[in-house]
This record gives C-alpha cells, sequence and structure tokens, in this order.
C-alpha cells in the first residue's frame, strides 16, 4: 500500500518512518528539503514537490497524511485538490479545529474527493509505544486506511471512528483539554511539595511512590517525576507555557453548550498569565512537561 506523508516534522517523520518500517511504500514530502533527504536516506520515496507526490501514484487514488499546523490546511487543501485525482483521500493528522474539518470536508467532497480527521496523539513517543488515534469521516475511506491505522497503533497503540466528519478532531480537542486539566494539577501537586512546610522532601521519590498503583500513578507523572529528576531546581527555564488552541476551542465550545469547565479553564488561564510573566515553579515544570511527551521548545522565547 502507498501513502504520502506531507509534513515532515516530529510526529510526521515518526509516522512515515513507523510505516516505511511497516512495509508500506511511503512517499516523504515537506516544505524544505532537509528532513526528505533524511526520509530518502531511509529508504522512502522522496517528493520535493506536489506534482512528484501525485505522479508518484501513477494515476491511481492518491492517499496523502497531512501532519501540518493547523492554520496551513486551508491553503494546503486547496493546493492539493488542483492537483489529485477524483476518489483521492486526504488525511488531516494535526490538531485542527472540528468546525473548520466539517468544512473542509465538504470542500474536498464538492471537489470529489474525501478528506478524513485522524487527531493524532503519542508525541514523540509514539513511533516507540504506538500513536493514539481518533477518527472522523467517511467510513469506507476508513475501511481504506485502516491498515496504516493499524500499523501506526503498534504496539500499544489505538485507534476507533468516531463518526461523520470533524468527529475525530473533537475527541482529540477534548483529549488535549483533559490534558492541560492533568498537567497543572500534577504541576501544582508537585509545586506545593517543593514550596509547602516541609523543606526538604524529595519530588522524584514522591514521584516513585506515587507511580507504583497509586491513585494518580500515569505516564505523565511519569514523565515529570524524569524531568525533575534531570533538573532538580528547573534551572534556565523561564516558565511561559504556550497554549496551542485545541483547549481554547474545547472551551469556546463548552461555552456553546453551557457546559462548565472549571478545572480545564483555570489550567488554561495559568497558560495565558504564564506568557504575560506570572510564572513559578509549576509553570517551569508544565514547560518541562510538554517537552518530554511533545518535544515542544522549553523557552518559547529562544
Amino acid at each position: 500500500m502507498k501513502i504520502a506523508i506531507s509534513g515532515l516534522g516530529k510526529m510526521g517523520s515518526q509516522i512515515a518512518q513507523k510505516l516505511y518500517e511497516g512495509g508500506f511504500e511511503v512517499i516523504a514530502h515537506n516544505r524544505s528539503k532537509g528532513p526528505i533527504e533524511e526520509m530518502k536516506n531511509l529508504g522512502m520515496t522522496p517528493a520535493y514537490t506536489k506534482e512528484e507526490v501525485v505522479n508518484a501514484f501513477n494515476r491511481e487514488q492518491v492517499i496523502v497524511w497531512l501532519m501540518i499546523p493547523s492554520e496551513a490546511v486551508d491553503q494546503e487543501l486547496d493546493e492539493w485538490l488542483k492537483m489529485i485525482p477524483a476518489g483521492s483521500i486526504l488525511i488531516d493528522g494535526g490538531n485542527s479545529d472540528y468546525r473548520l474539518t466539517k468544512k473542509h470536508a465538504e470542500k474536498v467532497s464538492t471537489n470529489g474527493s474525501i478528506l478524513l480527521d485522524v487527531g493524532t496523539s503519542g508525541g514523540i513517543w509514539g513511533y516507540k509505544n504506538g500513536f493514539s488515534m481518533m477518527v472522523g469521516g467517511d467510513v469506507k475511506a476508513f475501511g481504506i486506511i485502516e491498515p496504516i491505522l493499524k500499523t501506526l497503533s503498534l504496539p500499544s497503540g489505538a485507534y476507533h471512528h468516531f463518526g461523520e466528519p470533524g468527529s475525530g478532531h473533537y475527541v482529540k480537542m477534548v483529549h488535549n483539554a483533559i490534558e492541560y486539566g492533568m498537567m497543572e494539577s500534577l504541576a501544582e501537586g508537585y509545586r506545593l511539595l517543593k514550596e509547602g512546610p516541609y523543606k526538604n522532601l524529595n519530588l522524584v521519590s514522591a514521584g516513585e511512590v506515587w507511580q507504583h498503583r497509586s491513585v494518580i500513578t500515569s505516564w505523565l507523572n511519569e514523565l515529570t517525576m524524569n524531568a525533575l529528576k534531570e533538573n532538580p531546581e528547573l534551572k534556565d527555564i523561564d516558565g511561559k507555557v504556550v497554549e496551542s488552541g485545541e483547549t481554547r476551542f474545547a472551551l469556546e465550545t463548552a461555552q456553546d453548550f453551557n457546559i462548565e469547565m472549571r478545572a480545564i479553564q483555570s489550567a488554561f488561564d495559568v497558560r495565558i498569565e504564564s506568557q504575560k510573566g506570572k510564572v513559578n515553579f509549576a509553570t517551569k515544570l508544565l514547560a518541562l512537561m510538554r517537552n518530554a511527551f511533545g518535544g515542544h521548545k522549553i523557552n518559547n522565547d529562544k
């Protein structure tokens, strides 16, 4: 089976590599040349232009997995639709606003092809552990790409088709909103250990104990504990934490449906305030967590 991966960043390159090693014919495409060369050296087919991607399918059904920033999706779809044959499948694997995804799917359908939204979680660990994928869109197209999803989920990831266009990105949006709340709770808890009445508590030891079948045992706690092992005092971290959009979308949706999200709203507000200079041990730890699972910059001004 042949698939093109367009957008070879941290996750896109891992998706391409995992599929290639899983026996797929992978066409590697990116805006800049360097990542394409890296994939070429691993054995994948390089494509330096969209035209080269389409030509690599030899007039067969084109399948392109887009791993690009959400703000670039609309323009990218316009460009792909000018050249792909009818019946092709475009996959938006990024963190797009589900409300826009529904519109994008209509546009692609009008042009005779199909857009699937695949909210993808796993960060920089997906290659090793398997990705978790939340899928929305045409069920027949889902069936066509299911072998791709099965391979990407190995060894311990998962995937599910949730329904109509936008539903995959919607489930991923809620996932990321929950992630904000969980991260904030851990960060605040470790800050209380650090700055509370007992001044010499070993934070790593607390995390180690918590990781052994306590109620808060989690991958996030494991990442937090390991980050503290490497940098106990959180030196050289400015503590400004980016909000990347998905939780903003979730809060807007919650407001539309009169659903209270107090914990997630508070976690979101902390990130906004950190960008204005209100930083502390907890926000520094949030920055470390984001780096640990997603490879995000620790200090975004540098």
